[in-house]
């Protein structure tokens, strides 16, 4: 059983020290920064995570976004606690070719003792949105 804390473990994450969870490896995204109320992580998107169309699926912005404001909310964590995202909107502003660099930002909004929300941003290389996102979170209290 760790004694981290969930900011601490995120960190260790991002510093290599721990392993990442699945779907980092799934996907290929790392985490750039970690800080208390706000993570971020980068991805060079691929051809297989195309749709019928031939750009990016939805789902790997939504996955990105899911992620780094989810990582937000447990850096607000005391240890014991835990949290599962409720709600999760995502707004999609313009599509992403394979091969495109992208980065995510997560920022607590709101963390109250059961409900956290938090905002996100998905930019490409050049610093174009591309989707932004809201979340709401339910906080899990220590076990006893």
């Amino acid at each position: 059983m760790t004694t981290m804390t969930p900011v601490a473990m995120l960190r260790a994450i991002k510093s290599g020290d721990a392993p990442a969870p699945g779907i980092a490896n799934l996907l290929g995204f790392t985490l750039t920064r970690v800080q208390p109320g706000h993570v971020e992580c980068e991805l060079t998107t691929r051809a297989d995570m195309t749709n019928p169309m031939g750009s990016v699926h939805g789902g790997i912005a939504a996955t990105l976004l899911d992620t780094v404001m989810g990582c937000a909310v447990q850096t607000t964590l005391d240890a014991g606690e835990a949290f599962t995202t409720t709600d999760l909107q995502v707004h999609y502003v313009r599509t992403v070719s394979p091969g495109t660099a992208v980065h995510a930002t997560g920022t607590v909004i709101h963390r109250g003792r059961r409900l956290a929300t938090a905002e996100g941003r998905l930019v490409d290389q050049r610093g174009k949105l591309v989707a932004h996102a809201t979340t709401s979170c339910m906080i899990l209290p220590a076990p006893e």
